[in-house]
């Protein structure tokens, strides 16, 4: 905690050197806002004189600039002033002026000099002594755009972006990690493998490209037949619903601005009665409401529960264009959505088995996860003693599962229906992901009025679980790809075997090989062009494709196979029934490894 505190002491603290830096080199019509410090760094945002732009070949001069002040060795001054002391000390700067009048009347108010020069409104604490600062290792990052307080109505910014470190050797390490990062990015990687792309026609809408859906079903299915061994139903729901389903459900009330509504038109040929109009439809943002309409279908008993559904229909969410990032925050995705319905006390057991499909799913992966407990929003719906209840129920549950220790409580961060359980995990960058969701909903079931018949023949109401392991699917497969580098595993590779023939006149043999495969249910592909041997070769491997067989007269002739494998080892004359279970192997034990035969 003391090397946290201290990295944001020195790291804000040069963030008023950068701001001090541009003013002594773009005079003194510059406008300063506010300079945070982040993760790795920190920023400053400016509106910088009419005609000045700062692009990378400034970095230098600013960075320079930012050594040269701190070698003066300038004392640092902190003051507490009245709000007209500082409204005349930043008389002229209209940002400072803004956040010092929007202060409540009793705030407060403290400024920070460096030197006699440069003076700052912020509530610190800084160092002492800019000399405190001549061993940090910073770097101009990046420069780009930003509006006012985030708001695209106000003010247009040049936002500079610094890493800053104790030393160069944690800075190099940094850099490194974003280099690494850059190169796994889904971004770059998905369109370099023909995996999926977006059109500006259809914002936050993945495209689906043949690869990239080859490795979605073989998730799927992965996913499927998990699910079928734990006891699933999957179903397929409408898309598209009145607003009488979302006003019961509460998504009307609670998540509207969040939903992409299809107004009705009404008698008037408008549609400014729309949001009242009972024929206005919505597209859905979640799932729930359709597992249920499937489980009052008919009259069900406790020998029905726990009645277990899932599905992974199209859902949409309406999310502002700057907040879209690729895979990871999309518009339209498909959720690995699950909906229980339980007695009470079947609670217990049936988290514990959601538990262990997600330990199975994310191990499969070699992923591990930790929970957090999601405790009662502002906005929540319903009463506050059965929250009370559901969430004293999922903590003994996670107490049970981890220890008392070994799960974290998000307060406040809970679905509106009910308290939550999150999974979350580490990547092959160590960057944290919140996936999986375990939901305890005793509000739906009321709402709808779900009941089912107990054994002593009394109408009861079930409560639902709400439950995705991968989240959204589009998000999963993105992480997928940066954590694996395009390298996919066998199993899930989109291709899983590349046939090259060396010359047409093995075309036949090449043709006998891709029939074999695929009757085992082995994806495969085939260049039987009259190419260049290596450029085939060479276009396969930048697809990644974990096996490439090349097939000559030798190989036709023994009914073998000679493997180039991905990583650039190499086998020879294998047997093609021993590579063929070598592929099914693979396949059922969804290895992440790939394996050498002999």
């Amino acid at each position: 905690m003391e090397q946290e505190a201290y990295l944001q002491v020195y790291r804000h603290s040069l963030a008023h050197i950068l701001a001090k830096a541009v003013i002594e080199l773009y005079g003194k019509d510059v406008q300063y806002a506010i300079g945070p410090q982040i993760s790795d760094g920190f920023y400053y945002d400016f509106v910088l004189p009419q005609g000045v732009t700062i692009t990378k070949d400034d970095f230098k001069t600013i960075e320079n600039k930012m050594h040269e002040i701190l070698k003066r060795k300038e004392a640092w001054t902190r003051r507490e002033v009245s709000r007209e002391e500082a409204l005349e000390l930043f008389k002229g700067q209209k940002f400072k002026t803004e956040l010092i009048e929007d202060l409540p009347a009793d705030e407060k108010i403290t400024v920070y000099y460096t030197g006699d020069d440069y003076i700052d409104l912020c509530r610190g604490p800084h160092v002492d002594n800019s000399q405190e600062l001549l061993s940090a290792a910073f770097e101009i990052r990046s420069v780009s755009g930003a509006y006012w307080r985030g708001d695209e109505h106000k003010d247009q910014m040049t936002r500079i972006y610094c890493y800053a470190f104790p030393d160069k050797q944690q800075l190099k390490a940094h850099k490194d990690l974003i280099r690494e990062a850059q190169e796994r990015d889904h971004k770059k990687l998905g369109p370099q493998l023909d995996l999926f792309y977006f059109d500006e026609t259809a914002p936050g809408m993945p495209y689906w490209l043949p690869r990239g859906w080859k490795l979605f079903n073989a998730l799927l299915d992965f996913w499927r037949g998990i699910h079928e061994e734990h006891g699933y139903q999957e179903i397929s729901g409408p898309v598209l619903s009145k607003k009488e389903l979302w006003e019961t459900s509460g998504h009307w009330a609670h998540y509207r601005d969040g939903m992409f509504i299809v107004p009705a038109q009404g008698e008037d040929g408008t549609y400014d009665n729309a949001l009242e109009d009972p024929n206005t439809m919505a597209l859905k943002p979640m799932n729930c409401p359709n597992a249920i309409k499937v489980y009052q279908t008919k009259p069900r008993s406790y020998k029905d529960l726990p009645f277990r559904i899932n599905q992974v229909d199209v859902i949409h969410r309406k999310e502002k264009s700057g907040e879209l990032n690729g895979l990871f925050r999309v518009q339209m995705f498909r959720q690995d959505d699950a909906h229980i319905l339980v007695a009470e006390e079947q609670i217990a057991d049936e988290i514990h088995d959601i538990m262990d499909i997600a330990t199975q799913i994310y191990g499969t992966f070699g992923l591990t996860y930790k929970a957090e407990l999601s405790t009662r929003p502002d906005d929540y719906m319903g009463d506050i003693a059965v929250w009370d209840q559901a969430e004293k129920d999922l903590k003994e549950i996670l107490v049970k599962q981890y220890g008392e220790n070994g799960f974290e409580i998000n307060e406040g961060d809970g679905a509106f229906y009910g308290p939550k359980i999150d999974l979350k995990m580490k990547d092959a960058l160590g960057r944290e992901w919140q996936m999986g969701t375990i939901q305890l909903d005793f509000q739906l079931p009321l709402n709808f009025d779900m009941k089912y018949t107990a054994s002593d023949g009394t109408l009861k109401r079930p409560v639902m679980i709400h439950r995705a392991i991968f989240g959204s699917m589009e998000r999963f497969i993105g992480i997928l790809i940066e954590n694996f580098k395009g390298n996919f595993p066998f199993w899930l590779s989109p291709y899983q075997v590349a046939v090259v023939p060396i010359r047409t006149e093995h075309n036949e043999y090449a043709q006998k090989v891709v029939s074999l495969l695929r009757k085992n249910r082995v994806r495969v592909e085939a260049d039987y062009s009259d190419n260049n041997m290596k450029t085939k070769i060479k276009n396969f491997k930048n697809y990644k494709d974990p096996y490439i067989l090349v097939l000559g007269d030798k190989e036709a002739e023994n009914n073998t196979v000679s493997i180039n494998i991905r990583g650039n080892k190499q086998l020879n004359d294998v047997p093609l029934d021993e590579f063929v279970q070598m592929c099914n192997k693979l396949n059922e034990e969804h290895s992440l490894d790939l394996i050498e035969t002999r």
